[in-house]
């Protein structure tokens, strides 16, 4: 596989989730801030929009790269985690807890589930 077309289809894919979650982010926090609901009202909610962001993303890089859908949502899941440390060690000066190392191996499993499906169903639409 073509570098270029792999990290094209990988930043397709972050892309796609950064998109996703800060606009879920949005929405939640002004949902916060002018309601009376709380934020442990909606952990569920947003847990399971986290997980179908990195699906979602590890779908488009899959379907943009046309081949190896592990590899393209595997590598776009570790630089979503690799973002999230970076800014959690140099923004917020903390480590990774084991709760969030969990959250991220589900994240990896994810977007390379979507990575598989992606690239099956951009093959089979071309084949046709």
């Amino acid at each position: 596989m073509e570098t270029r077309k792999m990290f094209s289809a990988v930043a397709f894919g972050l892309l796609t989730i950064l998109v996703i979650i800060l606009t879920c982010s949005l929405i939640f926090s002004l949902l916060l801030r002018f309601t009376n609901m709380q934020e442990s009202s909606l952990q569920w909610l947003i847990m399971a929009l986290s997980f179908f962001a990195l699906f979602a993303g590890g779908f488009i890089s899959g379907g943009r790269g046309k081949e190896k859908g592990w590899l393209m949502g595997g590598t776009t899941a570790l630089l979503f985690t690799g973002i999230v440390i970076l800014y959690q060690f140099l923004g917020q000066e903390t480590g990774f807890s084991m709760e969030q190392t969990f959250y991220h191996l589900g994240y990896l499993a994810t977007a390379v589930f979507g990575g598989i499906i992606g690239v099956n169903l951009s093959s089979s639409s071309t084949n046709v």
